[in-house]
């Protein structure tokens, strides 16, 4: 198979993942505060245009499906960050990285929302979310020279860029917000990232 071919079946195969993943959390918007225990694989599977086979070919569960989302943004923000200019400093590069991946779009607030208000999903979006600490490490370290198996200061601060997107999406779903995600985002990262040469963030 071609490079082509490949790259043409993984778009085809995003396409039907995030397809199944839009279905699934619509329908349980739809179903109100409780809707997560009312949506069958069958229905999912249906809104989606596919099988229940070809359903549980991507996911485990109803939860996984529905953060599906939270994941694949997660699984690219260490790229996110390797993809910023070299001389940026890490504060900037890593807030200006992870704004646009977040943002753009915008969250689907009533998603979010209920997505943060079930506890079976708001477990998931936190093992989402965790996803995006090792690959976000890596790039640190790669952006600052520091040695993952000696310096604490990448994987910390990986961690606390995690932390900092959730807060941030509670904070916006908060009765009266009217800051847009991308501001409250940004103030919440500014939280944890240190500004100042890379060198002194690290061990000593």
């Amino acid at each position: 198979m071609n490079d082509d071919a490949m790259d043409l079946r993984a778009r085809n195969r995003q396409a039907t993942r995030e397809a199944i993943s839009h279905s699934a959390l619509r329908l349980a918007i739809e179903q109100g505060p409780h809707g997560l225990a009312m949506v069958r694989v069958h229905d999912i599977a249906t809104a989606a245009g596919v099988s229940p086979r070809t359903y549980n070919n991507y996911f485990s569960s109803r939860e996984e499906a529905i953060c599906s989302f939270q994941a694949d943004q997660s699984r690219r923000v260490g790229q996110a960050l390797r993809s910023r200019p070299a001389g940026e400093p890490l504060d900037q590069a890593v807030i200006a990285a992870v704004v646009e991946l977040y943002t753009d779009p915008e969250p689907d607030k009533a998603g979010l929302r209920m997505i943060m208000s079930t506890p079976a999903l708001e477990g998931e979006a936190l093992k989402a979310f965790s996803m995006a600490e090792g690959p976000l490490a890596e790039a640190i370290a790669a952006r600052t020279g520091a040695d993952l198996s000696r310096d604490l200061f990448p994987a910390v601060t990986a961690a606390a860029v995690a932390g900092a997107i959730r807060v941030a999406g509670r904070r916006w779903l908060e009765p009266g917000n009217t800051d847009a995600f991308a501001a409250i985002l940004r103030r919440a990262l500014s939280c944890v990232l240190p500004a100042g040469p890379a060198e002194d963030q690290r061990d000593r």
